[in-house]
């Protein structure tokens, strides 16, 4: 079984033992992304993914610069965004990075506390708190800058009780495709570029209150051709996960190289969600078209019970089976995992989403690493960008 690095105690709940959180975070509120056909994309994560139909603003609701549709399953709350005209900056955004995250929004108590505590520990300003209003109650978001130009949006709703927020109306449709069981986001991973990891590190643990809990460096990540190095950040009660990578040097370019050549410049690299039964899970999204990448060789499979050590008699699921849909297993001193991993959802090589299933592991699958660079290395290869 593959250690990971713990640079802090290893339960989430012992981080801030006896800390105050300057920075209390209830969980992601929802995800914006900056897409180049808002009504598209939200049919594609509909019949893909099994999102539903939930909100809706454009130009019949009075916006007049852009279109969103909000998609939810269970807790995952997804705003997918596109301009309505050239002006809007939204297009520059689009235009370098491709269909991407832009916003991590973080649901909060008090959204003018969070801008206040963050940004006087140096956080650069995307939007003032500003209350925003509608015959449901009120919504007080406020948003700050993190890695690359993504941005951390404050949500305080508990004065809310429409639908999403105010300008939104509900979005109903006929078509809304089964849920196939995706219930939060566990985590979400960001690329930076070469030297950066340390300063982002250190920026969520000054401006965020974050603590770095896990390290993986490029002894641990790393296959034949390329290596990255990786830190795990999380909030004090552990609901708010965020990886940073950075490249490695490598005999060839690796996975991170890739998607900062191809976004250009530092962004989510992933967005991890999680499900209570992956076996069911993935084989709604295969059926569905979700395509992932190959599957780890015989040899892999062969060997999971001698790297699950005293885990191995707790593996509920056949191992035949998750080979057969490609599902990874790993272990840590909690529990075991099964996680895998789709190909990018976009023509540009950046995002992809994770699906993970924890049984009681609260690591990151470590002992997965090497089989799954060389997954991404093979599609790599297939693109020309090894």
């Amino acid at each position: 079984m593959a250690k990971e690095v713990k640079s802090v105690e290893y339960g989430l709940e012992k981080i801030f033992e006896g800390a105050q959180d300057f920075l209390p975070l209830l969980g992601t509120d929802y995800v914006e992304f900056y897409v180049g056909n808002a009504k598209q994309a939200a049919h594609f994560y509909k019949s893909a993914f099994g999102f539903q139909s939930l909100a809706y603003k454009g130009l019949e609701t009075g916006s007049r610069d852009e279109v969103s549709y909000v998609l939810v399953q269970n807790k995952i709350r997804l705003v997918l965004t596109t301009p309505l005209n050239s002006k809007s900056p939204i297009n520059e955004h689009i235009v370098k990075h491709g269909d991407g995250v832009k916003v991590v929004a973080l649901w909060v108590e008090d959204a003018r506390s969070a801008f206040e505590e963050t940004t006087k520990r140096g956080a650069k300003v995307f939007m003032e708190p500003t209350v925003e209003k509608d015959e449901f109650g009120e919504v007080v978001r406020a948003g700050i800058y993190t890695y690359g130009e993504t941005v951390h949006m404050f949500v305080e709703r508990k004065n809310y009780n429409g639908t999403f927020m105010p300008g939104f109306v509900e979005w109903k449709t006929q078509y809304n495709p089964e849920p196939v069981g995706l219930k939060y986001i566990d985590h979400m991973v960001g690329n930076v570029g070469w030297g950066e990891m340390n300063t982002w590190v250190k920026w969520y643990e000054d401006v965020m209150g974050f603590e770095n809990f896990l390290s993986f460096d490029d002894t641990q990540i790393h296959t034949e051709y390329s290596a990255l190095m990786s830190k795990v950040m999380s909030n004090g009660n552990g609901r708010v996960k965020f990886p940073i990578n950075e490249p490695a040097e490598g005999i060839k370019k690796s996975q991170i190289e890739e998607y900062l050549d191809f976004y250009e410049g530092a962004g989510v690299q992933h967005i991890a969600v999680a499900t209570d039964n992956i076996i069911e899970t993935v084989s709604a999204l295969r059926s569905r078209g979700v395509e992932f990448l190959t599957t780890p060789p015989e040899e892999y499979y062969k060997a999971v019970p001698g790297r699950l050590e005293e885990h191995s008699h707790e593996l509920r699921e056949d191992i035949e089976t998750l080979k057969g849909l490609g599902i990874m297993i790993d272990a840590d001193e909690e529990g075991y995992l099964l996680q895998i991993f789709t190909k990018p959802v976009e023509d540009r090589p950046t995002l992809f989403f994770e699906i993970i299933q924890r049984m009681g592991a609260r690591g990151f699958g470590a002992g997965n690493f090497k089989a799954l660079f060389e997954s991404i290395e093979r599609e790599q290869a297939l693109r020309g960008t090894l």
